[in-house]
């Protein structure tokens, strides 16, 4: 496995190609545990409203949109933090 500072570096790098497995390791760091609703997992973000993070398996990969809005949300984050790669460990 990737570590996830690799695998961030893969979201804005190519979105098309990135494996959900990966997408939910970085969600899951970032926003906690996902809720599950049929084929979505959605994550809460610290800011109020949305966008939620939602994000489908599309056979093995994350959907490339979806994946964009994962690395704005993460860059969000750390701009918040004034930090750019901050994460509760």
């Amino acid at each position: 496995m990737d570590s996830t500072d690799n695998i961030v570096t893969q979201l804005e790098r190519n979105p098309n190609n990135v494996r959900f497995a990966d997408l939910c390791k970085i969600c899951e760091c970032y926003f906690g545990e996902a809720r599950l609703k049929g084929g979505h997992h959605i994550y809460k973000t610290p800011w109020p409203g949305d966008p939620r993070i939602n994000i489908q398996n599309d056979n093995g990969k994350g959907k490339a949109y979806q994946v964009r809005q994962v690395a704005k949300a993460i860059k969000r984050l750390g701009e918040q933090s004034g930090n750019k790669s901050s994460r509760e460990k």
